[in-house]
């Protein structure tokens, strides 16, 4: 009776061409119904951001109206394999995104390979050989250095790619997915400052990692909305770990005038501030309000619980596992470049400003 119904609605689109299943309505079939490109449905099907509203309800429509269904794993030639690479599973980011990958690969039929390469400044060498000799359907990729990747290393793989961009900087041949980390930094610090805060401590990633900068430059652009000024002082360099959240901690807190607030590039670097405060008899927020970023489940393991900044990672890892099995890679078709929304999440970690309490200097 399915069979039945396919054939009946294919006939309903006008001047679609007959396929060499007949039974089963094409992507062309539904492009034509809708008045688009073949490119554009693809494009609907996988969840881009590049289709107008108008147009994207449009192919909607036709999807229904046609009866349109995606070819299975055996029909299309798919393995039914894709790999996810990635640096480390040690944190509560690399967690949050295996779990958005692992759900979608799981929603779509498919099974997942990981590949943890253990080494944040590796270059790319026996995980690529081993992925170039055998066949996947795409690999996903989150790496730390950009290094690492490039559409001329990941050639012989010969399978689509995508990275989900942590550090930013990557070519404009290799498709990626990141989020929106400038205006993540901006709103950090916005909040603060309307919280009556006028010295905020900023705990950065790598100098050499563009979304470390750009949170930086977030931080810069909020503080010079609200009439303060830079004092470098107050920036200290991390690289997004819980020790090195507890090493600038120490640094600033012993500063003649320490921070009443501060806003820490991760939320492991956050967890770092939380353990020299509890050291140095300060409570949060009432002696200091801090901020993270990520909004992973170290949020909600810490007391009070964290003020962050939510970056959509396991969305980021759905898109990418998405993208890489079911998109229509059409020639000349530029490659993905999605960035996300990243969004202020207000937990317990912060609160107006008071007259600090003496932070006593030197315990650890």
């Amino acid at each position: 009776m399915a069979t039945e119904q396919r054939t009946r609605t294919q006939k309903r689109v006008a001047g679609a061409p007959r396929s060499a299943d007949a039974d089963r309505v094409t992507i062309l079939m539904v492009a034509q119904a809708a008045g688009v490109s073949a490119p554009t449905v693809s494009k609907v099907l996988n969840g881009r951001e590049t289709v107008g509203s108008e147009t994207r309800r449009r192919v909607q429509d036709a999807l229904i109206s046609t009866g349109y269904q995606r070819r299975s794993r055996s029909e299309s030639g798919k393995v039914g394999v894709v790999d996810f690479v990635i640096t480390e599973l040690d944190t509560a980011w690399a967690c949050e995104l295996l779990r958005g990958a692992e759900q979608e690969a799981y929603r779509l039929g498919t099974s997942l390979i990981l590949t943890v390469t253990h080494d944040r400044q590796a270059q790319p060498r026996e995980w690529l050989k081993t992925l170039a000799s055998r066949p996947t359907d795409g690999v996903v990729l989150v790496v730390t250095n950009t290094r690492q990747v490039s559409a001329e290393k990941l050639r012989p793989i010969d399978t689509p790619f995508v990275v989900i961009d942590q550090v930013g900087g990557y070519d404009r041949d290799v498709p990626t997915i990141g989020a929106t980390n400038w205006a993540g930094g901006f709103a950090a610090t916005e909040h603060l400052t309307e919280l009556g805060h006028r010295r905020i401590g900023m705990i950065t990633g790598p100098d050499d990692v563009r979304c470390s900068l750009e949170r930086l430059d977030g931080y810069r652009a909020a503080l010079g909305r609200a009439g303060l000024p830079l004092d470098e002082s107050l920036v200290r360099p991390g690289d997004f770990y819980a020790e090195s959240g507890r090493r600038a901690a120490t640094e600033l807190f012993d500063l003649p005038e320490p921070p009443t607030a501060i806003f820490a590039g991760s939320d492991q670097q956050a967890a770092g501030v939380y353990d020299v405060a509890r050291a140095r008899g300060l409570r949060i927020p009432e002696d200091l309000s801090v901020v993270g970023f990520d909004d992973t489940e170290v949020c909600e393991w810490l007391w009070p619980r964290l003020t962050t900044i939510r970056q959509p990672l396991a969305q980021m890892a759905v898109l990418a596992i998405r993208n890489v099995l079911e998109t229509t890679h059409s020639p000349g078709e530029q490659p993905l470049r999605l960035e996300l929304s990243t969004s202020l999440v207000v937990r317990n970690s912060t609160a107006p400003y008071q007259s600090p309490a003496r932070i006593p200097r030197g315990r650890r």
